[in-house]
C-alpha cells in the first residue's frame, strides 16, 4: 500500500452519499425531517478506500458490494435502538465484515459514527479465515457482524484511522493498515459464539415482513399501493405488519411509502438528462401523481425544488 491522499467534506445530499462506495449501487431512503447531510473523512492508500462518517439523519439503506472487494467497519457510536444491520442491532463496538458480493442491509440513527475500509480482495486473505467467517453468522453466510467489548484493540485502531483521515493531510503507512486487517481476522476468527451480534425471533420475523414488503412496494411504486395489498402479500395481519414497520422503521407503512418515493423521485431526477426527462414523468413513474403537493413536500425535505435537483450540473 502507497501513501494516503486525504479529504474532508461534508455530504449534504443523497447523490454525494450514495457515491462514498465506488462500485456499489448503494439505494438510501430517509427516515426522518432531518436533511440529509454528513460529516466525511475520506482517503485513498494505495487500492484501499478509507472513509469515517457520521450521520445528521437516520437513513434506511441498502447495497451490494462489488465482486472483488471486501469491506470491514467499526461503529464508534449509534442509537442501538434504532440502527440494525440484516435485522440485527447495531450498536458501539459492533463490526462489520463484507465478503465480495455480499449485501448490506440496515438502517442507521441521526448521529451515527463509523469507520471503513473498502479492500481490494489481495488485501484480505478470504482462505484463512473462510471458516471463521462462514461460521460466524449462519443466517447471512456472506457477512459477519460482531460486537466487541469496550476497550477492544482493534476498536482503538479504527479510531484512529478516523483520527487520522480527519487531518488535513492524512499520512497512513502500510504497515498501519496491515495491522488494522490483521487485528480485524483475528477478532473475526476469535469471536466464537459470545462475540456474534444476535437478535430475537421476535426481531427475525419482523425483519421478513419488512423485507417482503418492501420488495413489493419498490416493484409497485408507480400504482396505488393500500394496506391490504401490503398485508396480502406479507401473509399478516395489518397490526402484525404495523408492529414490524414501527419495530425496524419507527414509522407506519404508509409514511416509509411516501419517503420511499420522494427519495426514489430524487434519486431519478439527479441521475436524469434533463434534456430527456421532465419532473413531471419522473414524479408520476414513483406513483407522486399529486405535482405541486409532491413539490411542497420534496422542497421540505430536500432542500430544494424537484426542477432544481433536475437540472443541477453532475459531478
Amino acid at each position: 500500500m502507497g501513501s494516503a491522499d486525504g479529504a474532508r467534506r461534508g455530504a449534504s445530499d443523497l447523490s454525494s452519499l450514495s457515491r462514498l462506495l465506488p462500485g456499489c449501487d448503494v439505494e438510501l431512503v430517509l427516515l426522518d425531517a432531518h436533511a440529509p447531510a454528513a460529516t466525511v473523512h475520506r482517503g485513498v492508500h494505495d487500492q484501499a478506500l478509507l472513509c469515517t462518517l457520521q450521520t445528521g439523519f437516520a437513513c434506511r439503506g441498502r447495497f451490494v458490494l462489488p465482486a472483488d472487494r471486501w469491506l470491514l467497519a467499526s461503529f464508534q457510536q449509534t442509537d442501538e435502538s434504532v440502527s440494525w444491520c440484516h435485522g440485527t442491532p447495531l450498536s458501539n463496538g459492533s463490526l462489520l465484515t463484507l465478503a465480495p458480493g455480499a449485501s448490506a442491509d440496515f438502517v442507521l440513527s441521526a448521529g451515527s459514527a463509523l469507520t471503513w475500509a473498502l479492500l481490494p480482495q489481495t488485501c484480505w486473505q478470504p482462505a484463512a479465515h473462510a471458516l471463521a467467517f462462514a461460521q460466524a453468522d449462519a443466517a447471512e453466510p456472506r457477512s459477519a457482524h460482531l460486537h466487541l467489548p469496550v476497550g477492544h484493540p482493534l476498536q482503538r485502531f479504527y479510531l484512529e484511522l478516523g483520527e487520522r483521515l480527519g487531518e488535513e493531510r492524512a499520512q497512513l503507512s502500510d504497515r498501519f493498515l496491515d495491522e488494522i486487517v490483521q487485528h480485524h481476522g483475528r477478532a473475526l476468527a476469535q469471536a466464537g459464539e459470545h462475540g456474534r451480534a444476535i437478535s430475537g425471533r421476535g426481531r427475525r420475523t419482523h425483519y421478513r415482513m419488512l423485507r417482503r414488503a418492501e420488495d413489493y412496494l419498490r416493484t409497485n411504486l408507480r400504482h396505488n399501493l393500500y394496506i391490504n395489498d401490503i398485508c396480502n402479500v406479507t401473509g399478516v395481519s395489518e397490526r402484525a405488519l404495523r408492529y414490524a414497520f414501527d419495530d425496524l422503521l419507527g414509522m407506519s407503512p404508509n409514511r416509509y411509502l411516501s419517503m420511499l418515493r420522494l427519495c426514489a423521485a430524487y434519486r431519478g431526477l439527479a441521475d436524469a438528462d434533463p434534456q430527456r426527462s421532465s419532473v413531471k414523468a419522473i414524479a408520476l413513474s414513483c406513483g407522486l401523481w399529486d405535482l405541486s403537493r409532491f413539490a411542497e413536500n420534496y422542497r421540505r425535505l430536500f432542500g430544494e425544488l424537484p426542477r432544481e435537483t433536475l437540472n443541477r450540473p453532475t459531478d
